[in-house]
């Protein structure tokens, strides 16, 4: 059966590095990279339970062009109970993660940097309403203490 995908989930090249913020924009099993850009900007975070792919597109994309080839060349299968996004609540706990360390490391342009600083404190706010809602004072407290440096 052929699903066709929501348009947050649309698929594009270019420099798409702000449309990657929101969520992961790019399929690992459809990418032909370069070893240089592993060397370069490193590979998956393995510290991240989840989102690691989230963290590694963000890389890239703010500092190179994406080529995107339209047609179909792979079959890909997904609602598995197995697959990450399945087996942590909050994903945007880790893309929170991924985002604070790459505006620390002072490799984005003016321009990325407020796009990724206004995300995450999207994702932040969200994220405590949702922890407020449940009572996890200890995901507050982290969460708090990452938006506090980016609010102003």
């Amino acid at each position: 059966m052929q699903v066709n995908p929501k348009n947050k989930h649309e698929k594009s090249g270019g420099f798409i590095f702000e449309k990657c913020l929101p969520l992961c924009a790019i399929s690992p099993s459809a990418v032909l990279i370069h070893r240089e850009l592993f060397a370069e900007l490193g590979m998956f975070d393995e510290s991240l339970p989840a989102c690691e792919d989230y963290d590694l597109w963000l890389r890239i994309c703010s500092r190179y062009p994406v080529l995107y080839v339209k047609e179909k060349l792979l079959r890909k299968y997904g609602g598995h109970e197995d697959q990450l996004s399945k087996q942590h609540w909050g994903m945007d706990r880790f893309r929170i993660v991924a985002l604070h360390r790459l505006l620390n490391e002072d490799a984005l342009n003016e321009s990325q940097k407020t796009a990724a600083k206004e995300m995450l404190i999207t994702k932040c706010k969200i994220l405590i309403s949702g922890a407020e809602k449940r009572g996890n004072e200890e995901l507050l407290e982290q969460i708090r203490s990452i938006l506090v440096v980016y609010q102003n």
